[in-house]
């Protein structure tokens, strides 16, 4: 072929196959086959093969792969990515509605549109060309997936003209139903994880440092916000969300067409309803529906609280529900021994996802539901996350149903069980434990908890069981022995992620009192506990030698948590790892004490506060002296309350204990 027919017939195949894309992508309503549409790219990329000096860079068509990355760098959003504050009914939104037309006292109107179910995104368009994409994150710093987001058709790598000099839209990766359907069935086939549901499918994709694995993965992406636009010859003429809509279009974004410009609630209610219809006919999952203020003056006014924007709220719909058979009932062993139900059914889809087990909790859960192996149950996620018995239908039962007894033996390393007393004078706990302190389940989930006490999170589950069936570990105190050799000569372990785990755990060799206390996995013993002991005793070798008596003492501390921590540090087994962490190098930091003006005083933290975390109001009051519990008592000194409080805040009423606004708080300081 000739150079000048070579060119025609690159641009015309350029053409075509932009055109079909666009009535795909953009328009849903294919023109041909995939078989077609294959062949005619196909083409495209044996020609630009043989005619390179005919490549476009900038094309829309070729969305070659890159080089596979070592790791995704971080990425500064410019302006945070937000989340939504969630309602559950319509009594709900009515109450968003008041609180926000007490603040603007105007009338607005609404738009709504499905809230789609997948991985947040932000694209960044400089003169018409996409030149950097990045994840949500923690919604101010995300990481770089540019070359993956590439991958994605229905994202436009060349704007539409006019475009502007700048733009930043925000919007949703998906992965159609269809398509993880089809990729859950080949895993399965070749005896790979399968993922639970499309989100997930979705998040796991584009987090692939293979660009070719994500574009094999046909993912999709809508676009649900422009962040920011700038035009260097016009003025911005954008009053409202929806003319957000209308420009994305023009510029070439494909966007789902089920959305609504609401005047009322009435209207937003309608459109809830429809939506709820449809919903499990869509092509993409979706857990609800986004309602916003219309007027982008309105939105401004509004502000945000928190991390989330009062100008939006999201609709859940209710939870999925779905029946199955119990299968079998079994028991898994936690770090600390407890022994934990766990129900097994037959498959059920339910709320997008396939279950197959779900957690019991306890004996006295087990005997509420009255629930059997053999039963047929119900089952539901709660909040489309946590899946949950929530009823036996004992009409179902056909007499063979078989009721479940608590083993008398662990089922891991056959040691007796016993039942522990609660934290109550005269109460019993409902948790069984097992009594062997070595035994093999708990020493993993213990070792888990010990490295991400201590900070050391290059170490995962599936290293530690590595680490352990190599013979290079027993416990947590021989992680401190390796040597970059141990890990660099075995099997999938280079250099570089040996050097990773070395340098980790010998940078947090030294640890605070707190931290130290808490990764030892004690019974009863949380993060508060660990931090009132260190605060108490000031050093591992007074807290070792304390009394049940002494330790009972302690504000917060009753008799079970006393017991707990005097009978572990009488266990030689006990004694003998801790010689050896120190003998391995770790070191306590003994930090000095804060005090400050909260020096003794106890806050309980409910709701979400207008511009403080709760992770900063915590750092706060410890900063100062404080301590933050996790429930409200007489020995309670201030509840911080933030909008939308939960029990808390009606606790705090019952008990006469002083509330406080974030203001109030804030002039603490």
């Amino acid at each position: 072929m000739k150079d000048n027919n070579a060119k025609n017939r690159i641009a015309k195949l350029r053409e075509e196959i932009s055109r079909l894309r666009e009535e795909y992508h953009v328009r849903n309503n294919p023109k041909v086959t995939d078989d077609v549409y294959e062949s005619l790219t196909r083409e495209l990329h044996n020609l630009e093969a043989k005619y390179p000096e005919f490549i476009e860079i900038d094309s829309k068509i070729d969305r070659v792969a890159g080089k596979p990355l070592d790791k995704f760098k971080k990425v500064k959003h410019e302006i945070r990515m937000l989340s939504m504050n969630d309602t559950f009914s319509f009594d709900e939104i009515k109450d968003w509605e008041t609180r926000i037309y007490k603040l603007l006292n105007k009338k607005h109107s609404y738009f709504c549109e499905v809230k789609f179910d997948g991985l947040s995104a932000s694209l960044i368009y400089k003169n018409g060309i996409f030149v950097e994409g990045s994840t949500r994150g923690d919604g101010f710093i995300g990481e770089d997936v540019t070359e993956n987001l590439k991958m994605i058709n229905s994202i436009p790598l060349k704007l539409k003209s006019p475009y502007p000099s700048y733009l930043e839209v925000r919007g949703e990766v998906l992965m159609p139903k269809k398509v993880w359907e089809v990729l859950n069935k080949n895993n399965t086939k070749e005896g790979k994880p399968t993922f639970a549901n499309t989100r997930n499918a979705a998040a796991g994709s584009l987090r692939q440092l293979d660009p070719k694995i994500v574009k094999e993965r046909r993912l999709d992406f809508f676009p649900w916000d422009l962040a920011s636009i700038k035009y260097d010859d016009k003025e911005i003429n954008i009053k409202t969300h929806s003319d957000k809509h209308k420009l994305l279009r023009e510029l070439g974004f494909s966007l789902d067409s089920h959305e609504k410009k609401a005047k009322n609630l009435e209207e937003v209610f309608s459109f809830i309803e429809e939506i709820g219809k449809i919903r499990e006919s869509l092509p993409y999952g979706s857990d609800g529906v986004a309602i916003l203020v219309d007027e982008l003056e309105l939105q401004e006014n509004l502000g945000i609280v928190g991390k989330a924007p009062r100008y939006m709220t999201a609709y859940k719909y209710p939870a999925e529900r779905a029946t199955t058979v119990v299968t079998d009932i079994t028991v898994n062993v936690g770090r600390t021994g407890v022994m934990t139900p766990l129900a097994h059914f037959n498959p059920t889809l339910v709320a997008g996802s396939t279950i197959s087990k779900a957690t019991l909790h306890n004996m006295d859960q087990i005997e509420r539901l009255d629930i059997r192996v053999g039963d047929t149950v119900v089952i539901q996620k709660a909040g489309d996350v946590i899946p949950e018995v929530v009823e036996v239908l004992v009409n179902m039962r056909t007499g063979k149903e078989k009721k479940f007894k608590m083993p008398e033996a662990c089922p891991v390393c056959n040691s007796n069980i016993e039942r522990k007393a609660g934290f109550g004078e005269g109460s019993s706990s409902v948790a069984y434990y097992c009594t062997n302190k070595l035994c093999p389940a708990r020493s993993r989930r213990g070792m888990q908890h010990f490295v991400n006490i201590f900070e050391i999170y290059e170490i995962g589950p599936k290293i530690l069981d590595r680490l352990k069936d190599e013979g290079l570990i027993s416990d947590s105190a021989d992680l401190f022995t390796l040597e970059r050799a141990d890990l660099s000569g075995l099997d999938r372990f280079g250099e570089k992620s040996a050097d990773n785990i070395i340098n980790s755990i010998e940078i947090h060799k030294k640890i605070s009192l707190w931290r130290f206390i808490y990764a030892l996995g004690i019974i009863h013993v949380g993060e508060q506990t660990a931090r009132d002991l260190a605060d108490h005793f000031h050093s591992l070798t007074n807290l070792s030698k304390a009394s049940i008596e002494e330790l009972n003492n302690i504000g917060n501390i009753g008799p079970a948590v006393s017991e707990s921590i005097f009978h572990y540090f009488q266990d030689k087994n006990n004694i003998h790892f801790l010689d050896k962490l120190f003998e391995n190098g770790v070191e306590i930091i003994l930090e000095q004490k804060k005090t400050g003006n909260l020096t003794g005083k106890i806050f309980v933290l409910t709701g979400t506060l207008p511009t403080l975390s709760r992770e900063d109001a915590k750092k706060k009051i410890i900063d100062n002296g404080g301590k933050v519990s996790s429930s409200v008592s007489s020995k309670t000194d201030y509840v911080l309350v933030g909008e939308e409080p939960g029990s808390k805040y009606e606790d705090a009423k019952k008990l006469g204990v002083k509330i406080l606004s974030e203001s109030e708080f804030l002039k603490m300081f």
